[in-house]
């Protein structure tokens, strides 16, 4: 389990599977010893008290403050490429806006709605504690998200480390014909190799089952934006009777990757360690597939109905839901069988909007109220929920 805690008497760091001594510091006492009960109380707490580790994901909050040293979470391997990129780390802090973002949308009708958490370092909590399909789809699309925002910046010229993709040059034929190469074709290949040096880091320093799996969904979210390239071309001719065409290849909207990415996570598959420690086994016998572009998970999820502080579920009181709706935001699956309140409210929204000549749409304000549901709480009192 990845993570760091720190007591005043007793400091302990660890990465995921690692296993390091403790140290214990000296304390001058000004009083009677230490009891032996109160002694183990402490060592218990640091056994049983998961650990969340920082993580590169909290770049986002720097913009274009990037100071290598001060971002908590990075590995050597990572502040090192930090401290010789600088530049791509800006980069890379504005994608990570973009893919949380994205993760935000398509889980905004789900229990789990990639909920983020401020002035935290681990960004989303103890939630990426549990090997779940979350902690997969998570580390999938942060990874692309590396790949899209380093692959725009050098076509955009942002990056002096890179440029547009110097292959792409001279003729080449699609099914529509032949074509030339032109203008600056994203250069994918980069972005891929850079993300997986950076992204990856962490990782590889450890070998167990956890850190398997995020490589596995690493791969699986930079390949995912490497999937959606596109060959964009420009007609050339005759009253555009496209006798000769110019292309270049240039990546989709980061919305198809996270679509993607999304059916991915409803058919993730459950797998273990195989014995030797190398690779995965999956966890249904029957399975006959290959796991290669999927994205695997090792442990179940929790149900994210209550607030649960262990698990890092934040719960679903409160939250918006459907009343028609049979789906994952109707108010009978969202609210987990709790019920749900509804409230009158006033919505204002543009209407009778008319084009002025010239160039401007004029709308009216409308006025009309509507029924808003939300779940209701857990019938425990707040100092009963889960912790």
């Amino acid at each position: 389990m990845k993570g760091r805690n720190m007591f005043c008497l007793v400091k302990s760091r660890s990465f995921s599977g690692s296993r390091r001594a403790m140290g214990i510091r000296k304390v001058q006492h000004h009083s009677k010893p230490i009891s032996k009960i109160y002694f183990s109380f402490i060592l218990l707490l640091l056994i049983f008290t998961p650990r969340v580790d920082s993580s590169w994901w909290h770049i986002r909050a720097l913009g274009a403050r990037v100071i290598c040293d001060n971002i908590p979470g990075l590995v050597n391997k990572q502040r090192q490429l930090c401290q010789h990129h600088p530049e791509l780390m800006q980069s890379i802090g504005e994608g990570a806006k973009e893919w949380i973002r994205e993760c935000q949308h398509q889980f905004r009708h789900h229990r789990w709605n990639c909920s983020t958490l401020d002035r935290d370092h681990t960004v989303f909590g103890r939630v990426m504690l549990r090997s779940s399909r979350e902690a997969a789809f998570v580390y999938a699309i942060s990874s692309a998200g590396v790949v899209y925002a380093i692959t725009r910046a050098c076509s955009q010229g942002a990056l002096t480390s890179c440029n547009c993709d110097s292959d792409k040059r001279g003729r080449a034929r699609d099914n529509r014909g032949n074509f030339d190469w032109v203008g600056c074709s994203d250069n994918i290949n980069y972005g891929i190799k850079f993300a997986t040096s950076f992204v990856d880091a962490r990782e590889k320093m450890v070998k167990d089952a956890r850190a398997l799996m995020n490589l596995h969904n690493n791969r699986c979210g930079r390949m995912a934006v490497k999937r959606f390239m596109k060959l964009e071309c420009k007609c050339h001719g005759v009253s555009g009777s496209c006798s000769l065409r110019t292309c270049w290849l240039a990546m989709s909207d980061f919305r198809r990757t996270g679509d993607y990415l999304r059916k991915k996570y409803n058919r993730a598959i459950e797998v273990t360690m195989n014995q030797d420690g190398t690779g995965f086994m999956v966890a249904d016998k029957d399975f006959k597939g290959s796991t290669k572009n999927e994205l695997v998970y090792i442990e179940n999820s929790p149900d994210y109905c209550l607030m649960d502080r262990t698990a890092g579920s934040l719960g679903t009181a409160g939250r918006v839901c459907n009343k028609s709706s049979r789906g994952t935001d109707g108010c009978e699956v969202m609210c987990c069988g709790r019920g749900y309140d509804t409230m009158r409210v006033k919505r204002v929204t543009k209407c009778e909007c008319k084009f002025k000549w010239c160039c401007a749409v004029e709308c009216n304000h409308c006025e009309d109220m509507v029924d808003v549901h939300t779940c209701k709480p857990h019938k425990r009192p707040d100092w009963l929920d889960i912790t």
